[in-house]
């Protein structure tokens, strides 16, 4: 129940019984407890939000990294490959099957299948097959579980950003990792429950990507940046003496307890914890940027000492990419280690409508070794089989060549929601297996389709939670991740 909506229903039920036994019991019981012969009453004093809570049974999974790929990879480039394609470029669709889709740019009447350049190659045990863009994706193969058959209900960037992150293509809905932190709260003390890390150009679905919604504000991502302060406005002014700001939060404080214990918003208690934690992340965030106590291999490893490509960039590229999403995967690590529940790294743009080829081979060169890194990071660290990695977006890309305006077949493919790949690894997650399959050129699902909120109940379970029971009252009904959908997917757990 909405906290608010309890608050007064308590409020209400107190004054009844209040007036049929007589106020002179509350004056005592008042009297009493200022001598110190009775307990301050519970239920009225502050808790801190992000209070780690239990699960609803044993959980296998601490903490996720979401590693989201925003503007949609082509999974026919990189993770689902199909000769077919290629046998059958230049030919086109039937009628009866592009007049069942929806295109961004593609106009169906002259639109023609395109292969494409990439090789690919079996590794690990497994055998499980990666493109030549992401060999360093593939040395780890056997830790990963590769869901080829997911699919999304959005045609357009901003919908499936939402429903990948919020199980719903709304507006004002709290996203995955606010939903975890409202359910588990947080093992970190000096630093948020959630955090975002950007690096690239920025996604088209901005902050709404990491908004709590109807949930407490204290649950929303905490976007960190790549250069100057960690959380923005989280220095002191210049001349403000430190003993004044603690007088400044005290009094702060003061007022803000005073409200919640008569009104008991959530909205409140979050303010009191964003305070708390502001003053605790001062010292901690400092120290966990400073990363000169890592070696030189680790450093080597995740690619830190990269030099951005010549040649190469497009829509993927905004400074020191390569650094920056380096420094991402190295920086969610840590803080991991350090309790944070849910880091969120975002990396844009891989909306490739034009010139996929060149700007693909960027874009995956940004991120494989990293992502591989880090995952090996945490198995040798044994934290793998407690914190699940997930690479992901929001749809995957046409096997059709664009030709907007009608032209000639573009470089690049259009948006596709049929079908798409994505990876997932560690957290009780089974890898070295690949889940599902994709018809012969990549157009649709033939075994196994998994929506969004199959991925999202899954993950949760993995995290001890059941998807149906984690809800928030607001606005007269119940919510949840997964709205009305979602089944766990038991052959993806170990």
């Amino acid at each position: 129940m909405n906290p608010i909506d309890s608050s007064i229903l308590r409020t209400r039920r107190d004054f009844l019984t209040t007036s049929a036994s007589g106020l002179g019991g509350v004056a005592l019981a008042s009297l009493l407890v200022e001598e110190g012969l009775l307990a301050v009453p519970q239920g009225n004093e502050f808790k801190d939000p992000l209070t780690p809570r239990k699960s609803h049974f044993d959980a296998k999974a601490k903490a996720c990294i979401f590693i989201f790929m925003a503007g949609a990879p082509s999974h026919l480039d990189l993770f689902d490959p199909k000769p077919k394609l290629n046998e059958m470029a230049g030919q086109s669709l039937p009628k009866s099957v592009l007049d069942k889709a929806r295109f961004a740019f593609i106009k169906p009447a002259t639109a023609t299948l395109m292969g494409t350049k990439r090789t690919f190659k079996k590794y690990g045990q497994s055998g499980m097959e990666f493109s030549d863009l992401v060999p360093h994706l593939g040395s780890v193969a056997d830790d990963l579980l590769m869901v080829r058959s997911m699919h999304s209900d959005e045609f357009n960037h901003h919908p499936g950003q939402l429903l990948m992150q919020c199980g719903v293509s709304r507006f004002g809905m709290p996203t995955m990792g606010s939903w975890l932190t409202y359910g588990l709260g947080s093992e970190s003390r000096n630093l948020p429950g959630y955090v975002v890390l950007n690096a690239g150009r920025g996604s088209s679905g901005g902050a709404t990507l990491w908004q709590s919604g109807f949930l407490p504000s204290t649950y929303s991502g905490v976007l960190f940046r790549t250069k100057g302060e960690p959380v923005l406005n989280l220095d002191n002014p210049k001349g403000l003496p430190p003993i004044l700001q603690q007088k400044g939060l005290a009094t702060l404080n003061s007022i803000n307890q005073g409200r919640f214990e008569k009104v008991h918003d959530p909205e409140i208690a979050a303010r009191i914890s964003a305070y708390e934690l502001a003053g605790r992340m001062q010292a901690s965030a400092p120290e966990l940027n400073d990363l000169s106590g890592e070696s030189a291999t680790t450093i080597e490893a995740y690619g830190m000492n990269r030099s951005e490509p010549k040649g190469l960039g497009g829509r993927g590229k905004s400074g020191d990419t390569y650094k920056d999403f380096a420094r991402n995967c190295l920086l969610a690590r840590r803080m991991v280690e350090r309790g944070v529940r849910f880091v969120n790294i975002i990396h844009a743009s891989w909306d490739h409508h034009s010139n996929l080829d060149p700007e693909l081979k960027y874009n995956a060169g940004a991120v494989d070794q990293p992502i591989a890194a880090l995952i090996k990071d945490l198995k040798e660290r044994g934290m793998l089989d407690s914190t699940m990695v997930v690479w992901g977006s929001e749809f995957g890309r046409t096997p059709l060549g664009e030709n907007r305006g009608g032209n000639k077949m573009n470089t690049g493919r259009d948006h596709h929601p049929f079908c798409y790949s994505m990876l997932l690894a560690g957290g009780g997650i089974k890898g070295g297996q690949v889940y599902g399959r994709t018809d012969e050129i990549g157009w649709g699902i033939e075994d196994k389709p998994v929506h969004p909120n199959d991925l999202h109940a899954t993950m949760l379970h993995l995290f001890g939670m059941n998807h149906e029971r984690l809800t928030y009252r607001s606005q007269g009904r119940d919510f949840r991740l997964t709205d009305v959908a979602g089944k766990v997917i038991p052959e993806w757990i170990t």
